[in-house]
């Protein structure tokens, strides 16, 4: 079977800055991966090089067995920004950001069909922001925000995603909200990379986890990884230097 992810030997740098130094990971159809870092030890950088946003200086990235951004830009793999990328004053409303996950399958003109807003109407209902649709972005929490990036993700219909901090500045509402929705994707055979700081909620969502570290320091099931000893490795290492 494809795996899902499959990184070899990643290496990322910023001029002279080392990002990612020989980062192995594989994730498996139907798989939910933890990734777990402090801030700095290049889980956003390995996100944006799995989706060919950032090119690697060695090292190979394949997505359900293609490269990259192909996979990106056929609308098979979704990258879930943190709630803070969306612009709050850009006079757009809900319902817009999400459809914005279906213009891979939408013509040049980018003129939305019934059944694109089907599938919106339904994602957006699967997040618990059905009556939100209409509202303007910017007037939404950011536990409502990220969820909208999350409805997105939906409405685009990806085999794998992979979520960049989907639970910092989230509400007790809304993480219950999303961890519930991620669990009935991978239920249902889609696969996830969740970055998270919030080592409480891995059990219940990741089988498996990575510590990572500019390099992958540990990796296996949630439950034998999080240990204190691999997490004062994890988070206890110099952070100078990478993103």
């Amino acid at each position: 079977m494809t795996a899902a992810l499959r990184i070899t030997g990643l290496t990322v740098r910023y001029g002279d800055v080392l990002a990612l130094d020989g980062v192995d990971l594989a994730v498996e159809p139907g798989e939910a991966c933890g990734l777990v870092g402090v801030n700095g030890s290049g889980k956003s950088t390995l996100f944006k090089a799995a989706v060919g946003l950032v090119r690697p200086v060695a090292g190979t990235v394949e997505v359900l067995g293609g490269p990259g951004d192909r996979a990106r830009k056929s609308g098979l793999v979704a990258y879930v920004p943190q709630a803070d990328d969306l612009d709050r004053d850009f006079p757009v409303s809900v319902e817009d950001v999400v459809l914005t996950g279906r213009y891979h399958l939408m013509g040049p003109l980018r003129r939305p069909a019934a059944r694109d807003r089907a599938v919106v109407a339904q994602a957006l209902a699967r997040v618990g922001l059905a009556d939100l649709a209409g509202r303007q972005v910017g007037r939404l929490s950011g536990g409502q925000r990220q969820r909208v990036l999350l409805a997105r993700a939906l409405a685009q219909e990806a085999r794998l995603l992979l979520l960049d901090e989907p639970f910092t500045g989230v509400d007790a509402g809304s993480e219950a909200a999303v961890t519930a929705v991620l669990r009935d994707l991978v239920a249902d055979g889609c696969s996830l990379v969740v970055s998270t700081h919030d080592l409480s909620m891995l059990p219940a969502l990741c089988a498996r986890s990575v510590l990572l570290h500019r390099r992958v320091l540990a990796h296996g099931p949630t439950a034998e990884v999080i240990t204190p000893e691999n997490l004062a490795r994890t988070f206890g290492l110099d952070q100078a230097g990478a993103s």
